[in-house]
């Protein structure tokens, strides 16, 4: 991975493991979704929800081997695209050196108030490029 991803250590609780002993499927967008966690602080510091300014737009995942409990998992992150009102977030988790899921959500930069997406500013824009890379 490059300099530019960010990284967050989970360690799988025993509730998360499905009747086969793998981490159940619905358990890693959770787990992608708190990794994600420093981008919306680049568009909300506070992350204050009455100022909240992004919205899912879309979100595919790959589960690529099983992920199990009792082992740590790294989820890293990086940006993967940048548009004009939307980007594109990459993840991946990764366990014992094998990649585990991978997804990319779509996020909009979005204002509530007007129902309506924004384009992203230019400072927020360059924070983001920090990030830029393909897997």
């Amino acid at each position: 991975m490059f300099e530019n991803t960010l990284s967050l250590d989970i360690q799988p609780r025993f509730n998360e493991t499905d009747g086969l002993g793998h981490i159940n499927n619905t358990v890693i967008p959770v787990w992608f979704e708190a990794a994600r966690e420093p981008i919306f602080e680049i568009f909300n510091p506070e992350l204050d929800l009455n100022q909240w300014n992004l919205i899912v737009a879309g979100f595919t995942i790959a589960y690529t081997a099983p992920t199990f409990y009792g082992k740590p998992v790294t989820v890293k992150t990086w940006i993967s695209r940048i548009g004009n009102s939307s980007f594109e977030v990459g993840q991946s988790c990764w366990q014992q050196g094998k990649k585990t899921a991978e997804a990319k959500t779509s996020l909009v930069h979005y204002d509530y108030a007007v129902d309506k997406s924004q384009a992203i500013p230019a400072d927020i824009r360059g924070l983001l490029g920090r990030l830029l890379h393909s897997e």
